[in-house]
């Protein structure tokens, strides 16, 4: 189960993606049983044997060189964001040591509450919403109580309550896909966390579109995402969400939802930002 496998299932992953002419190889067979490159294809390319890199996908090389991860990736054509979850990975096999319980940091708390007329929520490691302005509640999942006891979750809710997140995301597989690429980069960060990996063990029982999903390992940066809300007092909202880190890298983030000035979607937000006042006063 991840993360234990999570170098081999993520070096899988891309070799799927690859056929053999699209790294100079004759793809002989027509019909190949396995699909994508084959270890003996890529082993070569990358200056290893195949018995080691059998072994590093088996997760028992544990102290891989960079040099041989920066191989790899320039063969499977990682990008930069993949080729950075490539080397955490490999860290995560040196070792895997326990992380703190995660609380939520009084100055954290006091930064979204400083948001008045846009979005914003506290975001934890595992994707728990640990605080949030009213705003970002009439936006993000106004059928939760704002001051419950049970935090939510943006990828329980995307993905076990899928009417509703698939009503209020204009993308919701692409949503979908950086939920789960945020869930990979907290556990190459995180792979002691017993939390992380029970609700990606939750997620794999329960939602077939994240098994499915799962499979392909996507890897992305997160900081900056552009998508379209559905909401449905004021229309669609075309809104860049910026996630900013704490810098001591427990895992959590301020996420801020802003539109473009003078945009439709600025306009609609207001008149959100103005119903959500109302409705407190």
């Amino acid at each position: 189960m991840y993360p234990g496998s999570a170098l081999g299932e993520f070096l899988r992953s891309r070799r799927a993606r690859l056929r053999p002419e699209d790294v100079g190889l004759d793809p002989g067979v027509k019909h190949r049983r396995v699909s994508g490159l084959r270890r003996e294809e890529l082993a070569p390319l990358a200056g290893v044997s195949v018995g080691y890199y059998t072994r590093l996908e088996q997760g028992q090389s544990p102290n891989v060189s960079d040099e041989v991860l920066d191989s790899l990736a320039r063969v499977l054509r990682l990008d930069d964001d993949e080729l950075a979850h490539l080397h955490r990975l490999a860290r995560v096999v040196r070792a895997r040591e326990r992380v703190r319980p995660e609380r939520l940091r009084p100055g954290i708390k006091l930064i979204v509450d400083s948001f008045t007329e846009a979005p914003a929520m506290a975001v934890g490691r595992r994707g728990d919403i640990l605080a949030w302005n009213r705003l970002a509640h009439a936006l993000l999942a106004p059928h939760w109580e704002f001051d419950g006891a049970e935090r939510p979750n943006f990828v329980r809710i995307d993905f076990l309550e899928p009417d509703f997140a698939r009503g209020l995301y204009g993308d919701w597989e692409q949503k979908a896909r950086d939920d789960i690429a945020y869930l990979e980069g907290s556990l190459s960060r995180f792979p002691g966390d017993e939390g992380l990996t029970a609700l990606v063990e939750e997620l794999l029982t329960l939602s077939p579109e994240f098994r499915a999903m799962w499979t392909e390992h996507p890897v992305a940066n997160c900081a900056s995402i552009s998508r379209d809300y559905r909401h449905p007092e004021v229309g669609v909202m075309t809104l860049t969400a910026e996630l900013l880190r704490t810098p001591d890298d427990e895992g959590q983030g301020v996420t801020v939802f802003q539109a473009e000035p003078g945009s439709p979607s600025h306009e609609r937000l207001r008149r959100l930002a103005e119903r959500v006042a109302a409705a407190v006063h």
